[in-house]
């Protein structure tokens, strides 16, 4: 199992919010921030009851995590409960994930800064890990009330793990993988590649496929890859650039559509990320951007049809049918960047009769300047 985030220690202070431990410039470097226009969405949630599960090397209690650091498991010792963290990599996830600062701006802030992180340490140290342990981290996460498993790594697979992964998604759990990096992949690694977790490709500062991010048809959503600040080991600060960190940032943006909306299915959240998400290259779904760059304020706040999976069926009862997820209209197109990208262009209509009674629906992906979507009417 291959951590995919390069990573480099920033500072060797302590834990003392100084200006000498650079708790103070951390949180202006953290640009995906301002881009994914995470205070705004803050307005709205921030992950409250939330549980992401990280299977890594491990979290350090850092202080700009540790209020929101979990027990959880070392699958490889048996005898740890998670947090500790020898190299970095599993504490770096957690804080892009759910990092809750210092307070004035002080400290490393994570997109979901009141979810819970559920460490489980099952890589040795960033130098790679073995398939049955993420297979019983994926169990026990399953089994310790996550809600959210994100995996910064590939992975060869086999049938337990594979197993593992369905169960995770019929046990209402959403998984968020990492696609690769460049020149080690060239295509879509495992468990990214598993039909039903959450693939994940980077973008650059600009709005950009990353080039070190691998393309491929599965992948979902891109989100920012490239100088990413957070946490480390011992109170540091870490700078990382790989699809690892873009994973760590999806799955605290799924931590946030999980809080807005506690009862919505596992499938429907995922739609709802999609569905909102900011166009990028050709028109429609593509290999570098998947459905597009995460919008946290649209995914919170648009009207998002259900997707056909959640439509009725014909034997449905009579006088029931889809429901929205309407929490008002959709914000305006903040675009994945300054060079004028779209959401998705692509507009499905379609009729569904169930039970007697016609249900219309409009599937309409936004552009910049766009209306909101129709709402689903009867």
């Amino acid at each position: 199992m291959i951590p995919i985030l390069a990573i480099s220690l920033l500072t060797t202070a302590g834990h003392a919010s100084s200006a000498s431990d650079g708790s103070e410039r951390v949180r202006s470097d953290q640009w995906h921030l301002n881009y994914l226009k995470a205070t705004e969405a803050h307005r709205i949630t921030q992950g409250e009851g939330v549980t992401v599960a990280i299977p890594d090397t491990g979290v350090d209690p850092h202080p700009d995590l540790r209020e929101n650091l979990l027990r959880g498991t070392d699958i490889i010792s048996g005898i740890d409960d998670g947090r500790a963290d020898k190299s970095g990599h599993g504490t770096s996830m957690a804080g892009l994930v759910a990092a809750h600062g210092r307070g004035a701006n002080l400290g490393a802030l994570g997109i979901a800064p009141k979810a819970s992180i559920l460490p489980i340490r099952a890589k040795m140290d960033n130098k790679g890990g073995d398939i049955e342990y993420l297979a019983d981290s994926i169990e026990w996460a399953i089994a310790n009330g996550a809600d959210v498993i994100s995996v910064s790594a590939v992975s060869g697979t086999n049938t337990r793990l594979e197993t593992s992964l369905r169960t995770a998604q019929q046990s209402n759990i959403i998984v968020v993988a990492a696609a690769g990096n460049r020149p080690d992949d060239s295509f879509v690694g495992y468990p990214a590649s598993e039909p039903g977790v959450v693939a994940v490709g980077g973008i650059d500062r600009e709005g950009n496929h990353a080039t070190v991010s691998v393309t491929g048809p599965e992948i979902d959503v891109v989100a920012p890859a490239v100088d990413l600040y957070s946490t480390s080991y011992q109170g540091k600060y870490s700078k990382g650039t790989g699809t690892s960190g873009a994973t760590a940032i999806v799955a605290g943006a799924v931590a946030l559509i999980r809080a807005k909306y506690p009862s919505l299915p596992a499938r429907e959240v995922v739609h709802r990320l999609t569905y909102t998400a900011v166009d990028k290259g050709p028109p429609g779904r593509d290999d570098q951007y998947g459905y597009g760059v995460i919008d946290l304020v649209a995914a919170l706040t648009a009207d998002v049809p259900p997707s056909w999976s959640a439509l009725p069926t014909a034997d449905a009862s009579a006088g029931r049918g889809p429901t929205s997820t309407a929490a008002g209209p959709v914000a305006d197109g903040r675009g994945a960047g300054s060079d004028g990208s779209t959401v998705r262009g692509l507009v499905t209509l379609g009729v569904l009769v169930v039970g007697g009674g016609a249900w219309a629906y409009v599937v309409r992906r936004r552009r910049r300047g766009d209306d909101p979507p129709p709402r689903i009417s009867r």
